[in-house]
């Protein structure tokens, strides 16, 4: 099969390889900040999964946060198909307006949050409702990516990125056959990644010790960010 120009044009590779290490950085801030505030992760949807089936199994109630997350993930990432549906754009053409959608729900957010103040009563009314806004930018992000970008690999699911890198690692370090494809090439890439998410932690976290209520600022500049050089 021939390649297609249009798909392996400068600016579509540039796309590819500047976006997801960025979304890599919200993703680990978000999930880090909603973490310490709200006790659920916003960015792993498997994570509050195995929450709910322990405290279910234990007798203990489920935060009603980490029940709600799920239903609402699938529901944003069906507004973001539909939304691309009715764009009917590709690629970059599609990522701007996305993007766009994860920057205002976040900035929504953070607005809420200085209003409200979830850290004070964080399994309030307010509070449930603030956090299923941010699982809703991080839907919006992973189903950005699949639709603007679908080679690339998951900005928040960091367990697959590492046996990447784990095994992209060994491949380029062995003399024998590799057991990978491009092994060097997707090293480099996987481990942008965990980088970048490992450091968005790192920053969720100061955010929330540093500026409490206005803790998710950084990750709006971050989305901000990314709109603007996508």
């Amino acid at each position: 099969m021939e390649s297609n120009p249009a798909n392996d044009s400068p600016e579509l590779l540039r796309f590819e390889k500047r976006l997801p290490p960025l979304l890599s950085v919200i993703a680990g801030t978000v999930d880090v900040i909603g973490f310490l505030s709200f006790g659920l992760f916003t960015a792993h949807v498997t994570g509050n999964l195995v929450v709910i089936a322990a405290l279910l199994m234990r007798g203990g109630p489920p935060n009603m946060a980490q029940v709600l997350a799920v239903p609402v993930f699938v529901i944003a990432v069906a507004g973001v198909w539909a939304t691309a549906k009715a764009l009917k754009r590709s690629g970059p053409a599609l990522a701007r307006p996305l993007l766009l959608i994860q920057f205002l729900l976040l900035t929504c957010v953070l607005i809420l949050s200085v209003i409200y103040s979830p850290a004070v009563h964080p399994h309030g009314r307010m509070s449930v409702v603030i956090a299923m806004i941010a699982v809703s930018a991080m839907a919006s992000q992973f189903a950005l990516l699949r639709l603007s970008v679908p080679d690339a690999p998951s900005t928040a699911v960091m367990t697959g990125n590492l046996t990447n890198a784990a095994l992209s690692l060994l491949d380029t370090l062995s003399r024998s056959q590799p057991l990978t494809k491009d092994a060097n090439e997707r090293l480099k890439k996987t481990l942008k990644l965990v980088v970048g998410f490992f450091a968005g932690c790192i920053a969720g976290a100061a955010a929330v010790s540093w500026f409490g209520d206005w803790a998710w600022l950084p990750a709006v500049i971050l989305a901000g960010t990314a709109v603007v050089l996508h």
